[in-house]
């Protein structure tokens, strides 16, 4: 018996829209393999929003997203809106997104591609079989904690405040969002905080351990932060999960994309309260300078529908499909400019996704 999803699709800005196409072709290419059926509605977000509606995600975009099973995004911004009011940015949308789809979770891989591992600026003995997952939570932490802002005292002289608070309901929820993924993987769980220091990691570091007892099938260990910093460069073998809050987790997921050489490769999941849909979306951005020219790279957009597939709708067979298809075309020496090589054939856009689907049909 066949599954139906609905799944909005928010191509945005720059080459959002051809790498999407690209996306949408690889799921509907392996949906009849699965007993799936997908039902696309694509909407309005970022500066494409704004230009047709005066706003960056507009009301019906919004409730369109709330009513699906998951969304799949492209990337929103360029420089023909970098002048308008904050409010008004493309990338509120994403903002947006996360308020009002309550997204508090935050999952970004870092794995090393055999196929590209020359790409990174570390050495082979080093970052060679590195998979990495970083959970990050989304919606607490320094950058939401109040007070915040610019104060000027009785003296004139001018303040910079912001709080990093977490309660435990918030630090409980992401907590088992990382258990579970652990779970999904090599069950091995690593929190990174900075409980030497701070009390708001204190508090951080017993919800994690307590919940842990939970999951007794699952190793969990603690770094503090400044070192796990170091780890990610020294010995990123180690790690198979991480989970942290907003402020570490934006510093470390970027330090672990990094790892591959490529964050143009790269995809996320950001995700709420089970059952509730989740946004999936490469790390990279519109690239609006290559837009339309056919040059964009859509692999990191397929794998983030893979990730919709694992993390967003539990269809992990269909998700490892889509990987598998990913690995084939690149040991085949297939490559979009971004990630050329030496002795590889270099393909476009449009014959990638042609290329992925060959590979999927075999």
């Amino acid at each position: 018996m066949s599954k139906n999803y609905k799944i909005t699709l928010l191509s945005g800005d720059g080459i959002g829209p051809e790498i999407m196409q690209v996306a949408v072709s690889v799921l509907q290419a392996i949906a009849p393999k699965f007993n799936l059926t997908f039902a696309f509605e694509a909407a309005l977000a970022g500066g494409s929003a704004f230009d047709a509606t005066g706003h960056p995600l507009p009301a019906e975009t919004l409730a369109l997203c709330q009513s699906s099973d998951a969304v799949l995004l492209a990337a929103v911004g360029g420089e023909k809106w970098d002048t308008l009011p904050s409010h008004l940015r493309p990338e509120q949308a994403l903002l947006g997104l996360r308020a009002g789809l309550g997204l508090f979770a935050n999952l970004r891989p870092a794995k090393i591609l055999p196929q590209l591992i020359d790409a990174s600026t570390l050495k082979r003995e080093v970052i060679e079989g590195v998979d990495i997952l970083v959970v990050r939570e989304l919606t607490g932490g320094i950058y939401f904690g109040l007070p915040k802002g610019i104060f000027t005292d009785e003296n004139g002289v001018r303040r910079g405040v912001n709080t990093m608070a977490y309660t435990e309901p918030e630090v409980d929820r992401i907590g088992r969002v990382a258990f579970e993924s652990a779970r999904k993987r090599q069950s091995t769980l690593c929190s990174v905080d900075k409980a030497n220091v701070l009390d708001v990691s204190q508090l951080w570091r017993e919800r994690i351990t307590k919940l842990g007892a939970e999951y007794p099938d699952v190793k969990l260990s603690h770094m503090y932060v400044d070192n796990a910093a170091m780890q990610l460069l020294r010995y990123p073998k180690q790690f198979d999960v991480i989970v942290t809050g907003n402020l570490f987790g934006d510093i470390l997921s970027d330090a672990a994309a990094m790892l591959t050489g490529s964050i143009g490769m790269l995809p996320s999941a950001s995700l709420g309260e089970p059952g509730k849909p989740g946004v999936f979306e490469p790390v990279h951005g519109s690239a609006p300078d290559i837009a339309g020219k056919d040059l964009a790279n859509p692999l990191a957009q397929v794998l983030s529908a893979a990730m919709m597939l694992r993390y967003g709708l539990n269809e992990s067979a269909a998700a490892d499909y889509i990987e598998q298809a990913v690995t084939k075309v690149l040991d085949s020496g297939k490559r979009t400019g971004d990630i050329m090589a030496s002795g590889c054939e270099q393909l476009g856009c449009k014959a990638m996704g042609e290329a992925l689907l060959a590979a999927l049909a075999v």
